[in-house]
């Protein structure tokens, strides 16, 4: 993320249950399992889903990982960007 431009080094993985107050418009799912067996979001969210392939399943050498890496941030990316031009 860091080659495009955006600093994640702060972030990190947080339970579902510390939204559950917070009012959003919308909710996605970035993979089939999560769509799947991820508890029901209690929201009156439009819900929107999109399989990703993972990238930490990546094999081959450190440069073949990283291309599958860099791959799905450019389709995330790219969705990112077309639902921003959908949307408003």
């Amino acid at each position: 993320m860091a080659e495009d431009g955006v600093d994640i080094s702060g972030h990190a993985s947080n339970h579902v249950d510390e939204y559950a107050s917070v009012p959003f418009d919308c909710v996605v799912t970035v993979c089939d399992h999560a769509n799947e067996v991820c508890p029901v979001f209690p929201s009156l969210a439009q819900k929107r889903h999109h399989n990703f392939p993972d990238p930490a399943r990546a094999t081959g050498s450190e440069e073949e990982t990283m291309a599958q890496f860099r791959a799905v941030r450019n389709q995330v990316k790219a969705y990112a960007q077309d639902f921003v031009r959908e949307a408003f």
